[in-house]
């Protein structure tokens, strides 16, 4: 049973981690706006891939876990 409460508490967490993320993502101006995002617009229809916003939080989110795994 510990190790569903330690699985369910780490889910809740990143959950929450998650929310707050989205909660203050579009106070951030410079998250999905950096320099190597995709943007092709053709007409009516726009395609938008944030390939080095992916990256940074990619970068960000293993450093988090490293540091909180030690």
């Amino acid at each position: 049973m510990g190790d569903l409460g330690r699985t369910l508490m780490v889910l809740g967490g990143a959950t929450f981690g998650l929310g707050l993320l989205l909660m203050f993502a579009g106070k951030l101006p410079w998250l999905g706006r950096l320099p190597g995002d995709i943007a092709v617009e053709r007409g009516p229809v726009t395609f938008y891939f944030p390939i080095v916003t992916c990256i940074v939080i990619s970068i960000v989110i293993n450093l988090l876990l490293w540091l909180f795994r030690r």
